[in-house]
């Protein structure tokens, strides 16, 4: 079922008061353009800026990591250091100088770390033999807690309208809350509850320490990654009840897709979260496969609040305001050149990075 659609250019307030000036968020996107000890690049900071200027409501950046051995991919930017704070604070200037809100993603890619990446083996919940991941002390629990609350204060610190934590796509929040990879016995797993604690007592850290205005959102995985779409709709639930978070970014892979769950085929997956909207003052966006503006349209219609944009924002960096030029718009299609790419914004590590998507960017064909 769908309701009236919102404008996709009228402002959203957050419960904490900010305000988006439209519906666009650019999504926390991979691009490995930082340097090796997780300082911002100018590659990096061109690439974001660049969006921003486009016209994103919110500017996100790539998943940074709050712990060293929490990184998950080369050239990916941190935030467990002081030493972050130079280069961040001058991406914050950068994007809020154009209107948009600035979001560090919190992250830590626990059992997704590359052991030859950060020097040892990554960690989880508990062993994992699949990935060769060890469990984490309760100690390390408190640490790791402590390290994502620490890391908001940094992005405070450096002049950021808010945080997202990653909670999504198996990384280390999201391996807590699914009992295939959460198999502790002690406050931290067992029940759902005890296995969404984490979560909360880094919510709630994160609102006691940084300002009253400060954004936070999470995105999470709605089904996959051994969590029951019955418990994604309770997570969420909990989250809107609990009254601590801004917004919560649905990671859904297509904003359309039918769930995996038979139970659950009725509807569309966007649906299963969307009807609960009405109860609460939480905030909704949605990514997947979002490519031109009719999809935008459809995703408000469905109740969404805004969009979460990924490939089409690499593929345009003025998005939004293409949308809005053109009700008709749609992204570019696929494969492109590198040389397009680059007129995007993207340095040739991000280009290479986009080879690894099959039929992303363009074979080249060389002479000779």
């Amino acid at each position: 079922m769908t309701t009236g659609a919102p404008d996709l250019f009228a402002p959203l307030a957050f419960a904490s008061g900010a305000v988006m000036k439209n519906r666009f968020m650019l999504a926390p996107l991979t691009n490995t353009q930082s340097h090796a000890d997780g300082r911002l690049s100018d590659e990096e900071l061109h690439w974001l800026a660049l969006r921003a200027q486009g016209g994103f409501a919110i500017t996100t950046t790539c998943a940074s990591h709050v712990q060293a051995v929490g990184q998950g991919f080369p050239g990916q930017l941190g935030i467990w250091s002081d030493t972050h704070v130079e280069g961040l604070s001058r991406l914050a200037t950068a994007l809020r100088a154009q209107q948009s809100l600035a979001i560090v993603q919190l992250h830590h890619a626990g059992p997704r770390a590359a052991a030859a990446l950060i020097g040892q083996p990554p960690v989880a919940p508990s062993d994992d033999p699949a990935t060769g991941a060890r469990g984490l002390t309760l100690e390390e629990v408190h640490a790791l807690r402590d390290d994502f609350i620490a890391a908001a204060v940094r992005a405070e610190r450096a002049g950021f309208d808010g945080v997202e934590l990653h909670g999504a796509h198996g990384y280390v929040l999201c391996a807590f809350l699914s009992a295939e990879t959460n198999r502790r016995t002690d406050d931290y797993g067992g029940t759902f509850h005890k296995r969404t604690r984490l979560v909360f007592e880094i919510i709630e850290g994160i609102r006691r320490q940084c300002r009253p205005g400060f954004v936070l959102g999470i995105r999470i995985s709605p089904e996959r990654f051994g969590i029951p779409l019955a418990e994604s709709r309770e997570l969420f639930r909990r989250l809107a009840g609990h009254g601590c978070v801004d917004f919560v970014d649905l990671s859904l892979w297509d904003a359309f897709k039918t769930p995996n769950e038979p139970e659950y085929a009725a509807r569309p997956l966007i649906d299963w979260f969307t009807q609960d909207l009405a109860r609460c003052k939480v905030r909704i966006g949605v990514a997947g496969k979002i490519m031109d503006a009719a999809t935008t349209r459809r995703c408000l219609e469905h109740g969404a609040d805004f969009v979460v944009i990924g490939r089409a924002a690499i593929l345009h960096h003025d998005f939004p305001q293409r949308v809005r030029a053109d009700a008709d718009f749609a992204a570019t299609a696929l494969p492109v050149s590198q040389a397009y790419l680059q007129t995007q914004g993207l340095s040739p590590p991000f280009v290479a990075y986009m080879r690894n998507w099959q039929g992303f960017v363009k074979e080249e064909v060389t002479s000779g």
